[in-house]
């Protein structure tokens, strides 16, 4: 792991984002609530917030830090069909919250995916990318 120890905490923030494609009848299902393993938004919600929390198990030599604030937000958008997940993580630390927010993303998209593949098993996670970033020595970024 790099070493942090030398860095002074700041207010970091990072967002993410992904989509996950699928027909317009499984996005159908979904927004109606006629999935038969239930609430597929409220479940990838929280999983996405419980990854953020689990970042440094999964992605070796990420540190562990003490998130602030996760958010994970799941909008369907019928022009892919599919949903639009989108991830928040905020700290005040030495080191960057960016893999937490991408964690977030992932594991909602993956949840998505877990819960409705008996309707449709040709969905498609994709766009995982970073929107943004703040706080640390490198300074803001924002994606173009």
């Amino acid at each position: 792991m790099v070493d942090v120890g030398g860095k002074g905490a700041t207010q970091r923030v990072a967002v993410a984002e992904g989509t996950v494609r699928m027909a317009a009848a499984t996005l159908d299902a979904i927004m109606a609530g006629n999935v038969a393993k239930g609430d597929v938004v409220a479940v990838a919600r929280v999983a996405g917030i419980m990854a953020a929390k689990r970042t440094a198990d999964i992605v070796p030599l990420c540190h562990p830090i003490g998130l602030d604030a996760v958010s994970v937000e799941l909008e369907p958008d019928r022009a892919l069909p599919g949903y639009r997940v989108r991830a928040r993580a905020a700290t005040s630390g030495r080191t960057g919250v960016e893999m937490e927010a991408l964690t977030a993303v992932s594991a909602a998209c993956l949840t998505l995916y877990d819960m409705a593949k008996a309707l449709d098993r040709a969905m498609v996670i994709g766009d995982l990318r970073l929107l943004e970033k703040s706080g640390g020595r490198s300074g803001d970024y924002r994606a173009p």
